[in-house]
């Protein structure tokens, strides 16, 4: 007779451990999938801010080999600095642990260059909607 009522004494224990392995299982899948959508994002925006970063160094090269007497040492120092960091940016090694520094670097190096420059320059990310895209400045 205690077999018989063990089994049902223990029901509700077998269904938790039950219920426990399939939402670990699709936590698993789901877990996977979300990753790769928050990757997805985080690295394009990530690829558009350097990709900002390069056009402004590379208008500011051209200029300073047009015309360098309009760019003081210390202006052309700063923009050689911001292309060195972003060369040194490691595109296809997103766990390297110098990603936050090296883009720290470049977004102060920006933000003296601009104010150097007395230039209105800021980042703003990709606009959202078309409403969005009309506050951007440059």
């Amino acid at each position: 007779m205690d077999d018989i009522f063990d089994s049902s004494l223990n029901l509700e224990e077998a269904h938790l451990k039950e219920g426990y392995a399939d939402g670990y299982k699709d936590g698993l899948v789901a877990g996977k999938e979300e990753a790769e959508q928050v990757g997805l994002k985080v690295g394009f925006e990530v690829g558009e801010e350097l990709g900002f970063y390069r056009g402004c160094v590379d208008v500011w090269n051209s200029v300073i080999r047009i015309e360098p007497e309009r760019f003081s040492i210390r202006v052309r120092k700063s923009v050689k600095l911001m292309e060195e960091l972003l060369e040194k940016y490691p595109l296809q090694d997103p766990e390297n642990e110098q990603v936050q520094e090296l883009m720290e670097g470049l977004r102060l190096k920006f933000r003296a260059v601009s104010a150097t420059l007395g230039v209105k320059l800021e980042y703003h990310g990709y606009p959202k909607s078309i409403s969005d895209g009309k506050d951007i400045e440059f």
